[in-house]
């Protein structure tokens, strides 16, 4: 995780925070970044400026990227990383991340066409939020084919409607999908992402992302086994906050 250039290149503050993080990667995993900064006598600031310098768009990147390399010591992958997930619904509820769903639903709702894109296991997960914002009222499709003309898809609507694309991937870097989110945003379609981090290509492209931050994991370096739950959850809240009643429509809790 650590090259040796990107430890030449801190200064003595940072290098400090380094030595602390060597010393306690099973600590520090579970650390806030006040907590961190107490325990290597240093600012915040300092910590962050440190995380820059590994190649980190934050401190939550850090710490994901720090679980990783200790994954990367263990036999045994198997074990769902629970921690993890409690992080992930902690941001979810912070009133920053409600606020960035708020503003992307109401961009939603100006939409006459939602379009899902995933390749590989994030093709399953398209093809689900199309379902899911369908039973809510919205016109919406998926895209599982990489290779898809969108001619026939976009333009012959664009006319009509205005069309968001939501793309959906772990790495948010796959070639494929990114060439097509590329299309997408040149014939005029607001982009949204769901991304693993912040800082991949994907999500900097977007007009809207969203990220989970889970451990990356795969089986013999290719299947994805990263856990998906977090893209699940994001799906199904902005579906349901799309939702807007109407006069028959009835709810039933079945137990």
């Amino acid at each position: 995780m650590f090259s040796n250039e990107e430890i030449q290149s801190l200064n003595a503050l940072e290098m400090t925070v380094y030595n602390y993080v060597a010393k306690n990667r099973e600590k520090v995993i579970y650390m806030k970044i006040r907590e961190l900064a107490a325990q290597a006598h240093v600012s915040t600031t300092t910590v962050l400026h440190m995380c820059k310098k590994f190649g980190c768009d934050g401190y939550t990147e850090f710490k994901l990227r720090l679980k990783q390399e200790m994954l990367q010591d263990k036999r045994d992958v198997a074990e769902l990383d629970i921690s993890a997930i409690q992080d992930f619904l902690a941001r979810l509820a912070s009133p920053a991340v409600q606020a960035q769903l708020d503003s992307l639903v109401e961009m939603l709702r100006g939409m006459g066409h939602i379009l899902f894109i995933g390749v590989g296991t994030s093709s399953i997960l398209a093809r689900y939020g199309a379902r899911y914002l369908c039973n809510v009222g919205c016109f919406a499709t998926a895209i599982d084919d990489p290779f898809t003309p969108l001619e026939g898809i976009v333009n012959n609507r664009s006319r009509f409607e205005r069309v968001a694309a939501v793309a959906l991937s772990v790495s948010g870097e796959t070639e494929q999908l990114i060439t097509m989110i590329k299309a997408l945003k040149e014939r005029g379609c607001t982009i949204v992402s769901i991304t693993n981090s912040a800082s991949c290509t994907l999500a900097r492209i977007s007009d809207y992302n969203l990220n989970y931050y889970m451990t990356d994991v795969r089986l013999n370096g290719f299947f994805q086994l990263t856990c998906q739950a977090p893209v699940i959850c994001l799906l199904e809240m902005i579906g349901r906050r799309l939702y807007q009643p109407g006069p028959g429509d009835t709810f039933t809790k079945v137990t």
